[in-house]
């Protein structure tokens, strides 16, 4: 199965496929349903194109156009299509076949996905976009396996592309309007705030009593009565094969480089243990490693017909460690240069983590400022270098223990 991971800007697609990516996929301009996921700008084609090609070299890059657009967006898309054919997309994702018709005029050899966002729920449906010239469909997350093998089994030319791992959301296949109402930021237009994530305090008035009211507690005041789970499928891949899929995908074009590479490297350990028939035991300090990026209580969603899928969370985010910076080029022995997320000192105690590395701690570092003088910080703003105390890579991430 393909491995598809979750990019925003060129830092993070780089991450991405160097920890174990098979594909990626960026939203385009403002035309994706993740706006504020730093999306890549159609407008600055040249730059951008040589930059995503050599980034990307002979994986995939797919690139979101997943909207439902109104009629403002249409003259918007037909001013950057010509800009979007000039990048190195392997495919498209789009959820509203109004759009199809400039696609083909403009790039008549580009393949086809249909984001979950069409929420395409029956053999049927997946025939018809088939027909429609779609290489591949990213069913609606409400299908269980059985379901979703059944579409296999009567379509089976059409690729089948499952999420496997990140937020799910409390409306059909995200089809929400509560954002909209709540903040004025619609999630269809891809500018969710996330409101069914928000922590809720409920209470009681009586018609003869209004403003007065008697609260209904939960959770020290308050309870996160609409956030669903997080789905993480890591300990399941093997079903989602047999059941037809040719692609799982990580969500979160919106999350951290850290939480990409951590993510994309567990499952890209354990697709290539099954594949190998390696013992369990080889893969899990990654697989453990789930626990330690940004998540909420776990899930299988809706895959295995389970009711957790629908219930809610009693907690709100779990974070053990911190994002700190990355580590680039080395530029003289033993000292590397720092991209700096969050600002740490000098005799803390860091971790570094790799592609094949599950976490090195390391107290023994020594920092040094822009100028190559010693220093006790780094900061974000400044940025630095370091000398680790352990043997590191250029690209390998930093956090900190919260």
């Amino acid at each position: 199965m393909e491995l598809l991971a979750p990019a925003g800007n060129a830092e993070k697609l780089e991450v991405a496929y160097w920890y174990g990516a098979d594909a990626a996929y960026i939203g385009l301009g403002d035309f994706s349903l993740r706006q504020r996921a730093d999306n890549v700008d159609p407008t600055d084609t040249a730059l951008l194109a040589a930059e995503l090609t050599r980034i990307k070299g002979s994986r995939r890059l797919y690139g979101a156009l997943n909207i439902y657009f109104q009629e403002r967006d249409m003259v918007r898309l037909e001013e950057q299509i010509d800009m979007i054919a000039g990048l190195p997309l392997d495919a498209l994702i789009i959820s509203d076949l109004g759009i199809l018709p400039v696609i083909r005029r403009v790039m008549p050899g580009m393949e086809l996905h249909l984001s979950t966002q069409a929420n395409c729920t029956n053999s049927e449906a997946a025939r018809f976009y088939h027909d429609l010239g779609f290489a591949r469909i990213v069913p609606a997350r409400e299908l269980s396996l059985r379901e979703i093998e059944g579409i296999k089994r009567a379509v089976p030319a059409l690729e089948l592309e499952l999420f496997v791992h990140g937020a799910m959301c409390l409306a059909y296949s995200g089809r929400c309007l509560l954002s909209a109402w709540m903040a004025g930021r619609s999630g269809n237009r891809g500018d969710c705030a996330h409101s069914c994530r928000w922590n809720y305090r409920v209470g009681l008035e009586e018609q003869q009593r209004p403003g007065e009211f008697l609260p209904v507690e939960v959770c020290a005041g308050f309870t996160t009565i609409m956030s669903p789970k997080d789905l993480n499928m890591i300990n399941h891949l093997r079903e989602l094969r047999d059941a037809g899929a040719d692609a799982i995908k990580i969500e979160g074009r919106v999350k951290s480089a850290y939480y990409a590479a951590i993510v994309t490297r567990a499952y890209r350990k354990e697709l290539d243990r099954m594949a190998s028939g390696a013992d369990p035991a080889s893969t899990r300090p990654f697989v453990d490693e789930l626990l330690n990026v940004s998540h909420r209580e776990f899930s299988t969603g809706f895959y295995f017909g389970d009711p957790d899928a629908v219930e809610t969370t009693e907690a709100t985010y779990r974070q053990r460690y911190r994002f700190m910076g990355s580590v680039g080029r080395e530029v003289s022995a033993g000292r590397y240069a720092l991209d700096v997320k969050n600002g740490f000192s000098a005799g803390s105690e860091i971790e570094f983590i790799g592609p094949d590395v599950a976490f090195i701690p390391d107290e023994s570092f020594a920092l040094y400022d822009p100028a190559g003088l010693r220093t006790e910080k780094v900061t974000h703003h400044a940025g630095g270098f370091i000398e680790p105390g352990v043997s590191v890579r250029p690209g390998y991430l930093i956090r900190c223990r919260k």
